[in-house]
């Protein structure tokens, strides 16, 4: 007997794996009863060449209607795209991470090249460590990080460097130029950064330090997450330099100074601590 074929954002046909959504499900810390009651909805539902937005739906909307917030950690992905759709809170977001991580960090630095002066996204510095690095954010999940991206964003960084005069550039530590996407890089994308010395960073690349390993190696979830949130309520905070759910359950402040009700100021801090309470370092 056949699999079932589903169909991906990019429009490419495959085999439904059933256990790639069971892994997702659980990922969302949501219960094995709750898993087991998605997977038979889901199930029920399907039909040849169904989309995988289709399933997504079909399993966000179980996971909402539950006592505990497990939508807002299944949503993760999406809810990054959510950052846009201007590139700034996504680079917020990097930073915080990288922060995080024990780096220092800047945020839109001018640097002068050998040819043209270039604004680097994200300039983190720990102990030998000086990063250069571009965020690229897309906010299509189809969308697909070709191998043109890394080679223009080399050739910025080769400019910094063949600047002989560049004192912006520290002189005893290991530079290295860095891409950082919330989407997937293609196989040539991957192939040239390996080759020219870029490191890149993507939703699922590399493997155990993707974008999505440390997002939950850190706990730092964005409050696009937050499923107790309006678009618009998501958008002022962003507007505000917000970009992390924990930012929220450090200052509930954030959000008192609003006209919400009590009982709703109450449900979305619940949220956040859910959240709070998933991550295991």
């Amino acid at each position: 007997m056949k699999a079932p074929i589903i169909t991906k954002a990019s429009g490419l046909q495959v085999p439904f794996d059933v256990n790639k959504l069971r892994q997702s499900l659980h990922q969302s810390n949501a219960d094995q009863d709750t898993i087991n009651e998605v997977l038979t909805e889901v199930q029920k539902q399907f039909c040849h060449g169904m989309s995988t937005q289709k399933i997504y739906q079909i399993a966000f909307g179980l996971l909402k209607k539950k006592p505990k917030p497990f939508a807002a950690k299944y949503k993760l992905r999406r809810a990054i795209m959510e950052l846009g759709p201007s590139g700034f809170p996504f680079e917020r977001y990097v930073a915080e991470i990288l922060k995080h991580q024990g780096y220092s960090v800047k945020l839109g630095e001018i640097l002068k090249g050998h040819c043209v002066n270039h604004e680097i996204d994200i300039i983190a510095e720990k102990e030998n460590q000086y990063l250069m690095i571009e965020c690229k954010f897309h906010n299509q999940i189809s969308y697909t990080c070709n191998v043109k991206i890394p080679l223009y964003i080399k050739a910025r960084f080769q400019d910094l460097e063949q600047n002989e005069d560049n004192n912006s550039l520290p002189p005893k530590k290991m530079i290295q130029g860095w891409l950082i996407t919330n989407t997937k890089f293609s196989s040539d994308a991957i192939k040239y950064g390996l080759c020219a010395g870029l490191q890149l960073v993507g939703w699922d690349y590399p493997r155990n330090n993707s974008l999505s390993a440390q997002v939950d190696a850190a706990g730092l979830y964005p409050l696009t997450c937050l499923t107790s949130l309006t678009q618009n309520e998501k958008q002022l905070l962003l507007d505000k330099k917000i970009v992390l759910c924990r930012e929220l359950q450090n200052n509930p402040s954030l959000i008192s100074n609003t006209s919400m009700s009590e009982s709703r100021k109450k449900h979305i801090l619940d949220e956040v601590n859910f959240l709070s309470k998933t991550y295991q370092p």
